[in-house]
């Protein structure tokens, strides 16, 4: 028997009160992010942000294994960073999780906030940070933007799921053991994270192929990625 493991907590798994401090949290951060996003929105962003949101419904959808009987599937915070930046990022993977969350029965209403916390706030902060941090070896050609990728990618699974973690300390069911509980998410998830890496460089160096002026990380780079035909000429 297959068992999927990945952010989506479902009802009843934390309590009540902290159910609603993440609540919290993460209306704060999306008010924030919905603010700060009208000033990166413009005629390229804006469709962009709605094909990002429709690839992460699709792929959120599929489970791919990790371990024999284990299986994970994308977050994607990292990737929508990349592509249209953290602020409309931060939307679209909680556009996502409010549509799974609601019509598709997909992480429970009362774990929403906590959701919305740990795959659309901290996954696409921390992916973001990272693929800043590393902005220069990105901007280098396409395997330097394919390698940060994958790297922003890991990092965003695996905070994601310390989150998931802090959560579960705060207001989790206290028979089981935090510390176990602890290594057996965040283990799982360093391996959901390779997967989630292979899939945010193969989709970040796709659309860097044909439209680079596309990717948000790349925006104002002094060498912008060239595109190159079959024979290796520039286009």
């Amino acid at each position: 028997m297959s068992t999927s493991v990945a952010m989506h907590m479902s009802d009843g798994l934390l309590n009540a009160t902290t159910s609603m401090v993440f609540m919290g949290v993460a209306v704060v951060g999306l008010a924030v992010a919905a603010a700060r996003s009208r000033a990166t929105l413009d005629d390229r962003t804006a469709p962009m942000a709605g094909l990002v949101a429709a690839f992460l419904f699709a792929t959120q959808m599929i489970n791919f294994p990790v371990l024999p009987g284990v299986s994970g599937h994308l977050l994607g915070g990292a990737l929508a960073a990349i592509l249209v930046g953290p602020w409309v990022g931060a939307l679209c993977v909680s556009i996502v999780l409010v549509v799974q969350a609601l019509v598709f029965a997909d992480g429970g209403i009362t774990a929403l906030g906590a959701n919305i916390t740990n795959m659309a706030l901290i996954g696409t902060a921390a992916g973001f940070l990272v693929a800043l941090a590393l902005r220069g070896i990105a901007q280098r050609g396409r395997a330097g933007l394919v390698s940060v990728a994958f790297i922003a990618a890991v990092v965003n699974t695996v905070l994601a799921s310390l989150g998931f973690v802090v959560e579960f300390a705060m207001g989790g069911e206290t028979s089981f053991p935090l510390g176990a509980v602890a290594a057996t998410v965040v283990g799982v998830h360093c391996l959901i994270g390779i997967g989630e890496g292979v899939i945010t460089a193969l989709t970040v160096g796709a659309v860097a192929s044909v439209r680079p002026d596309l990717v948000y990380l790349l925006r104002g780079a002094e060498r912008p990625l060239e595109l190159r035909t079959a024979e290796g000429v520039a286009a």
